[in-house]
């Protein structure tokens, strides 16, 4: 695993799932029942996009040849959406300019995400970047979403412990499958014997027909 690989692991949904569900717990155990709600539907309909993006490209072809899009990247709307929250969060007790700077380094590592995500070839340009800014307009609907909360009082233990549990999951975690998983239900929903690629667009540039 190259360097740029490894930065974009931080973003792998063996990762981003856990880190979404702390958030929730979080939350929940301050009794912050609104943004439990409210972080769920931002992270969760992220997701779904992704999901959705990927799936009609995978079993239909919808996409943008010109733009070489595919649907928007898992990795770098993860990161847009969970890494500047999670700092939000953790750092509701301390002083607002270093909670905005928490932030602010929360969407520098997910644009650093989105970049790993090109120079490990693992995605263009195009579905770097859209995800990276699907991912950043999730964090900030939640953000805007919580800026009336009154006293965000996140348990200090379970937050160190939670951490904790994630920085062992970045050594131990293999790579969930979210690709194959994506391949067998686009297949299935599609009632094609195979996905559709970048090299049905070549294919179908050529004069050749793509089934």
């Amino acid at each position: 695993m190259n360097w740029w690989n490894s930065i974009s692991f931080t973003a792998d949904m063996a990762l981003m799932g856990p880190a979404g569900v702390a958030i929730a717990l979080w939350l929940l155990v301050s009794k912050q029942w609104r943004l439990v709600f409210s972080w769920s539907l931002w992270y969760g309909g992220g997701l779904l996009l992704v999901v959705l993006s990927k799936l009609v490209f995978m079993g239909w072809g919808i996409g943008s040849s010109t733009l070489d899009f595919t649907g928007f990247s898992g990795h770098a709307m993860r990161a847009g959406a969970v890494f500047p929250v999670l700092l939000y969060v953790v750092l509701q007790r301390a002083q607002p300019r270093w909670r905005q700077a928490g932030v602010a380094l929360g969407v520098a590592y997910a644009v650093l995400i989105a970049i790993a995500r090109v120079l490990g070839h693992a995605h263009s340009v195009s579905e770097a970047v859209s995800g990276c800014v699907l991912g950043l307009a999730m964090a900030a609907g939640f953000i805007w979403s919580a800026r009336g909360a009154v006293e965000i009082a996140i348990s200090r233990p379970l937050v160190l412990s939670s951490l904790v549990v994630m920085a062992v999951l970045s050594f131990k975690a293999e790579p969930v499958p979210t690709e194959l998983w994506l391949h067998k239900i686009a297949m299935y929903w599609s009632g094609h014997e195979r996905i559709f690629s970048r090299a049905d667009w070549k294919l179908a540039q050529d004069g050749h027909h793509v089934p």
